[in-house]
């Protein structure tokens, strides 16, 4: 019986799983890349918003608009960004401490640039190692000084407390230590023309 063979197809063997695995891989790495790049920018928006919420504290303490500081109490005109916060506390291992704190000259200063640097840092992409050290600090402060474990302040009077241990002051810590540690600068940032900077690439701690 006679065999025929198509004009244009050699005689041999043809492995056509194999051009079906190398398909399906290519498929597969541009689903991952699809995955990574989506991840790069919710990251990216995540460190936007974070830092937005940094910056804003700083101006609204500074000049007053009148959202969380009235207008005419604003740093800039004289008020203290932490007298009112620190003067309030009423529950905690630190409540006298952070009462002798309230409005000290070095405590302002220390609050303010804090929130400024931690915003920019954010907002631009750049240090965010020192910014998730920085804002880890302050937020664990705050925490310290809402106390959320207490259901009774030193009055006597419900705390209001919601949660005795995760409130937003840790999920801030947690959302910047996850920002530092993914490199969420170099997405929508200067994070990758931070990095290459000489005194940058020679000290890691400062990425």
């Amino acid at each position: 019986m006679a065999v025929h063979q198509h004009p244009h197809r050699r005689p041999g063997f043809h492995f056509p799983s194999l051009h079906r695995t190398a398909a399906t891989s290519a498929s597969g790495e541009t689903a991952a890349a699809a995955v990574t790049a989506t991840r790069s920018y919710v990251f990216a928006g995540l460190r936007l918003l974070t830092g937005f919420v940094f910056l804003w504290a700083f101006l609204d303490k500074t000049f007053g608009f009148g959202y969380a500081t009235a207008s005419g109490n604003g740093w800039i005109d004289g008020g203290s960004p932490t007298e009112g916060f620190l003067s309030r506390v009423a529950v905690g291992p630190m409540e006298s401490t952070f009462h002798d704190w309230a409005g000290a000259g070095w405590a302002d200063w220390l609050f303010m640039l804090g929130l400024l640097g931690i915003g920019l840092a954010l907002v631009t992409g750049v240090a965010l190692r020192l910014a998730a050290v920085a804002g880890t600090a302050m937020m664990a402060l705050m925490w310290i000084a809402e106390w959320p474990p207490a259901k009774h302040l030193s009055d006597g009077s419900a705390s209001m407390s919601t949660n005795p241990f995760a409130d937003y002051h840790l999920i801030y810590a947690v959302v910047l230590i996850a920002l530092a540690a993914a490199g969420a600068g170099a997405t929508w940032g200067l994070g990758k023309a931070w990095a290459r900077l000489p005194f940058v690439s020679r000290n890691r701690w400062l990425l």
